[in-house]
Order: C-alpha cells, then structure tokens, then sequence
C-alpha cells in the first residue's frame, strides 16, 4: 500500500466541498469522497489520520488514499468523480427505442397475424436503425416500455 500524499485543500475547493456535502442531490459516492477530504485536509478545523477517516465513514483504506492522491495529483474534479468504465455502448438508444415502439405499435408485415421478436429485430435491421440486434436485446427493451 503506497503512503498517503497530504491533503491540503484550497480555500475555493473547501467551500465546493461543504456546498456539496451539506445540500442538494449529489451521488452517494461523491458526496463520501467530499467527507474524505474534508476530513483528510491538513490544514482544516480537526484533520484526522486515515484510519480515522476509514472508521468514521465506513469506506476502506485504499478509498481514502486514491482519493487524496487524486486530489494531490489532478484536482478536485478528478477526486469527485471516476473514469468511465468499461464496457460496450448499448445498440439501443433512445431514438431507436422510440422506432422499436412505433414499429411494433404498427400493423404487422404481410402474411404475419402480428409482430414477433425476431421480426421486429429484422426489421430494425432493415431500416438501418442498427447494424444488428438480437430479438432478446428487442424484447428486453419492449418489456422496459410495458
């Protein structure tokens, strides 16, 4: 485990902090690394040592450190936030969603008594709304919009 850098928040970075812990709608995890540093500033009303900031909030010791190295190394922004994760975008997008609902809110192909999955599917396809989607990918977005 590397050693903690020493926080020492700026004096606008401090009012950003209180700001965000104290009121309005913020994610539960940005508003735990705000307390972190809060808590972790040398410079503050009662700077406390790690462990006491790992006891106080109920986080881990690695989380209290990335977060004042972060601070130390990039900023207050990077400090709040995170990276993107990983992962693929999803191929159904709002606008495609939308053509999904129209389209299965529509009269069904020719020679068809109504629209199946796999259809829909095909048909999305067709359009050119995606290079390709499964009809459990079209299903599971019909079964968000009820």
């Amino acid at each position: 485990m590397s050693k903690p850098l020493p926080v020492r928040l700026l004096a606008k970075d401090r009012k950003e902090l209180d700001r965000l812990v104290r009121g309005g709608v913020h994610p539960a995890r940005e508003i735990k690394r705000a307390q972190i540093l809060l808590m972790a500033d040398v410079d503050g009303p009662k700077p406390r040592k790690q462990g006491e900031i790992v006891e106080a909030l109920g986080t881990s010791v690695t989380t209290v450190s990335a977060t004042g190295r972060r601070y130390a190394r990039q900023g207050l922004a990077a400090a709040l936030g995170e990276k993107p994760r990983p992962g693929r975008e999803p191929k159904l997008t709002g606008d495609v969603e939308a053509q999904l609902v129209v389209l299965a809110c529509s009269d069904p192909p020719a020679g068809q008594a109504r629209w199946t999955l796999r259809l829909l599917a095909g048909e999305l396809v067709r359009l050119e709304h995606v290079e390709s989607i499964s009809h459990t990918a079209v299903g599971n977005a019909l079964k968000k919009t009820k």
